[in-house]
């Protein structure tokens, strides 16, 4: 019988992933790269070991929606007092941060608790087809 391999912090090394999102299907798209985030993709994956995965997502503006989800689709926030629940249309807030739609909808899959916060923070989504992580040399993902 094989030991359970486990990964040390110290034998990860940071992986980044370009992902282009023109022409994407927002849910599909954003079910896959949390799966990367999440490092599940791993062979050494285990719910406690935490992956050093960044992912890059450009043409973040240029996302599909399936439905009519375009008109329909509305984004809630509440404040935490009483009778102060915002609502944003898909439209408006598409208009204004077309990035925190695609950011949005992969923070909402992530698993809630104390990873959530620190596997979110390595998710960049960029709304043109540049981005400042050239030095990093991501692997290009086609999803």
């Amino acid at each position: 019988m094989k030991d359970t391999y486990i990964t040390s912090k110290h034998q990860e090394e940071p992986t980044w992933f370009l992902i282009d999102a023109n022409n994407q299907t927002l849910g599909r798209l954003a079910t896959k790269v949390s799966l990367i985030l999440q490092g599940k993709q791993n062979r050494t994956y285990s719910p406690a070991t935490k992956f050093r995965n960044y992912v890059i997502v450009i043409n973040a503006d240029k996302i599909n929606l399936t439905g009519r989800k375009k008109t329909q689709k509305v984004y809630y926030s509440h404040t935490g007092k009483p009778g102060e629940l915002r609502q944003q249309p898909f439209a408006i807030l598409h208009q204004k941060f077309p990035h925190r739609i695609f950011e949005l909808s992969i923070k909402r899959m992530l698993p809630s608790g104390f990873i959530k916060r620190h596997i979110h923070r390595r998710l960049k989504v960029y709304t043109g087809g540049e981005h400042p992580h050239i030095s990093q040399n991501p692997i290009s993902v086609d999803v």
